[in-house]
């Protein structure tokens, strides 16, 4: 736990800004309410709340994607990186300190979205705990991502490339529309993204089919795998060069 007192600061660095993941909690669940009270207005289920809520829960991940990659592009912008330079913590070391204040901010996220799922309708059962379990690795992917993009871009540049992302999670998951409307070749293209296997994983384990859920959460886990150890190489490569 070399690493506890760095992730200490980096979560007091996160509290300073309140607005920032009041905002980034706040507007998927907003978007949750608005779209229920659409169809409670017109009177029709167009988005069933137990397949709309977990894209709900996803969306807001994308949130976390711009707070982890911000917190460290700030910290290389400033130079703060380049003091703590001299401890002896390892560049996995300072990853870790990075992401372990974001995995909180992501179950709180998740956990209110199906807690106001609820309130709107969604059946309470075992599938919500499970859903939150197959989550998890969904979290750490989304930060292991923002991590990343924090190491390569400047802090002005991240936000650029996360606005994107956070609609590519939109449209690419599956959260608006059914992805079987698409020809081979698109499905093909957005099952090789990792976003519809975190929808549909989350979606799966909602509904209590745990054997249905473990091929998406094991493609997402890969990801999350793969995304930590490029921020960790990244990350090492600017200590040296820094």
């Amino acid at each position: 736990m070399r690493y506890a007192a760095f992730a200490a600061r980096n979560r007091k660095e996160l509290l300073r800004d309140p607005f920032s993941w009041v905002f980034g909690v706040g507007l998927p669940l907003v978007l949750l309410l608005i779209i229920s009270g659409l169809q409670r207005a017109i009177g029709q289920e167009i988005f069933r709340i137990e397949l709309f809520a977990p894209g709900i829960a996803i969306f807001g991940f994308s949130f976390i994607t711009l707070f982890s990659g911000m917190l460290i592009a700030k910290d290389r912008a400033n130079a703060f990186i380049l003091r703590v330079f001299a401890s002896p913590l390892t560049a996995a070391d300072y990853i870790a300190g990075y992401a372990l204040p974001m995995l909180p901010l992501g179950l709180l996220q998740a956990v209110l979205c199906f807690s106001t799922a609820v309130v709107l309708g969604l059946r309470v059962d075992a599938g919500i705990p499970l859903a939150l379990v197959a989550l998890l690795p969904v979290i750490l992917m989304f930060i292991a991502l923002g991590l990343l993009l924090g190491c390569l871009l400047s802090d002005t540049a991240v936000g650029g490339v996360t606005s994107i992302l956070i609609q590519l999670v939109a449209f690419t998951s599956g959260m608006w529309f059914d992805l079987s409307l698409f020809g081979p070749t698109v499905r093909g293209i957005l099952y090789a993204l990792p976003f519809a296997h975190a929808l549909d994983a989350a979606r799966a384990a909602l509904a209590g089919d745990v054997s249905g859920a473990l091929p998406h959460v094991a493609w997402c886990t890969g990801y999350t795998v793969v995304l930590f150890g490029l921020a960790i190489w990244v990350f090492r490569r600017r200590m040296r060069g820094e």
